[in-house]
């Protein structure tokens, strides 16, 4: 089995489990009987127990990558046949996946989120699929933040939540699609900042579900983002001259 189909079957099943913000002190006797999960939610919700989500979209969006996270964590430990990472906050990727499962190697797996616009044909914002100064640029190191460098991963995946903001409801959203692709399948030739060198995606929700992107192949991708003219800023520099300098001698006692 590849893993970009398991990872598309346990993504067919996924529940948005974030609904709110649970606050412990509530408005009701007790205690608090409930039959079902339904009937509790609803108690709490009437109790005063609720507090909704955030609306700024970064801290909306880091809520629901970590419940994705967590998620995909939890059905990897139900076969002995994968073993799953979870990556740091602001590092690559966010589970790092390897085992017999899916045959020998590492697989990277990152987590995008994004609004859809009022149409629902497109993101509202462009989908970032790599930082392209730092790791991507340079797939032979290994950079803070990641296990290994990025050439070593046998395969890149992306799992991307795409939702419908909805600022009455606790969860804040109403709607919530679930696409898998490889990246280069979905990738622009545009960059997803105006700010930041991070490489973005296209921005037509068909041309993400189908993996219609900017490029025919994974090579034609590989040689324009890797050419392409990134700023390096003083921080990355300073970054890159320590990992090739690698790790400083101990003095001698």
């Amino acid at each position: 089995m590849k893993l970009i189909d398991w990872l598309r079957d346990a993504c067919a099943r996924y529940d948005l489990d974030p609904h709110a913000i649970y606050r412990k002190k509530g408005d009701h006797g007790w205690p608090l009987t409930a039959k079902d999960e339904d009937e509790l939610e609803r108690k709490l919700r009437e109790g005063d127990h609720f507090i909704a989500l955030p609306r700024e979209p970064a801290a909306l969006a880091n809520v629901i990558e970590v419940s994705i996270v967590d998620y995909l964590l939890k059905e990897a430990e139900v076969d002995k046949d994968i073993i799953a990472k979870r990556g740091t906050e602001r590092g690559y990727p966010d589970i790092e996946i390897s085992g017999k499962k899916f045959g020998d190697g590492f697989h990277a797996v990152d987590v995008k989120v994004a609004r859809f616009n009022k149409r629902g044909t497109q993101t509202k914002s462009r989908i970032t699929l790599y930082t392209g100064n730092t790791f991507f640029r340079h797939p032979k190191l290994k950079w803070p933040g990641t296990f290994r460098p990025f050439e070593d991963y046998a395969s890149h995946i992306d799992v991307i939540a795409l939702y419908k903001f909805n600022e009455q409801t606790l969860s804040r959203i109403d709607e919530m699609e679930i696409i898998v692709q490889e990246p280069w399948r979905i990738a622009s030739k545009e960059l997803s900042s105006t700010t930041r060198e991070y490489i973005g995606a296209v921005q037509s929700v068909s041309d993400l579900r189908t993996g219609k992107g900017a490029f025919k192949t994974e090579d034609e991708f590989y040689k324009y983002w890797r050419k392409f003219p990134f700023k390096i800023g003083r921080a990355v520099e300073q970054q890159l001259a320590k990992i090739l300098a690698g790790p400083a001698t101990p003095k001698p006692k």
